[in-house]
């Protein structure tokens, strides 16, 4: 593979860690071999804009874990049963936020989804360990986002159970753009914090990444959008330390 010192050399790196494999390997022909981290690799055009869910990933869990709850939806609404249970997810998260759905789950009539199987301890049954397996971790680089600008990208989101958790905004000092300024000002000046993906709520987290640091907000507001460092600290101060055997922010996805 050709040597990258780009923003996409550093996708393909997060990518290849959390799935096994890169998006520019498999277009030279390379098979995944494995799944990595147990990641998916997903495909943007997937993403539904309106709804900020990941479509294909979204329904195959749903029909893999909760086939009989379906099946109640679909028996009272047959003609439109995926609009109305989206329409619900989108009211609901709206109101309370992404993890309240993940805990309680979502109600439409009388059916009833977990939206995530929570890890299982030592002593929980096989039901519950299954259940957990059945969890769908995926990563999409370039994401197109936005229903009022469609050719607007977010660099990589990661998902479970096509529902997007964490939105990553990439730099790397050998183009001479960083996560401090230009990563941040990305998500500041660019980033359209009214579309779905991006209100309040939606994610858990939004991160500009470059090779050496990381920031993070839970928050879009623009220009008052406010960054935390979410780094180790290097020698009682700030940034990272030096890493042997790759970037200085490869914690961050291994």
């Amino acid at each position: 593979m050709v040597s990258q010192t780009n923003e996409q050399a550093l996708e393909s790196a997060i990518e290849k860690c959390l799935a096994g494999i890169s998006t520019e390997e498999l277009k030279e022909g390379l098979s995944q071999q494995s799944l990595g981290a147990g990641y998916f690799i997903g495909a943007a055009s997937d993403f539904n804009m309106q709804y900020a869910i990941d479509e294909r990933f979204f329904w195959q869990f749903l029909q893999k874990t909760q086939e009989e709850e379906l099946a109640k939806l679909q028996k009272n609404n047959p003609s439109d049963w995926q609009r109305k249970l989206l329409e619900r997810f989108d009211r609901l998260i709206k109101k309370h936020g992404i993890l309240h759905l993940l805990k309680k789950g979502l109600s439409v009539d009388d059916a009833h989804f977990n939206l995530l199987y929570p890890a299982p301890l030592a002593s929980s049954s096989e039901k519950v360990k299954q259940n957990f397996a059945d969890n769908v971790f995926s990563c999409t680089r370039q994401v197109r986002y936005s229903m009022a600008n469609p050719l607007q990208e977010i660099d990589m989101v990661l998902f479970i159970n096509g529902i997007p958790l964490i939105t990553l905004e990439l730099k790397n000092a050998w183009t001479g753009q960083t996560a401090r300024y230009h990563g941040q000002k990305q998500y500041r000046d660019d980033r359209d914090a009214t579309q779905p993906l991006l209100t309040f709520g939606r994610c858990l987290v939004h991160m500009a990444v470059d090779t050496d640091e990381v920031y993070m907000t839970t928050k879009l507001s623009g220009g008052s959008t406010f960054f935390l460092p979410f780094n180790k600290g290097h020698n009682l101060g700030q940034g990272n330390p030096p890493n042997p055997s790759g970037h200085k922010t490869a914690y961050l996805w291994q």
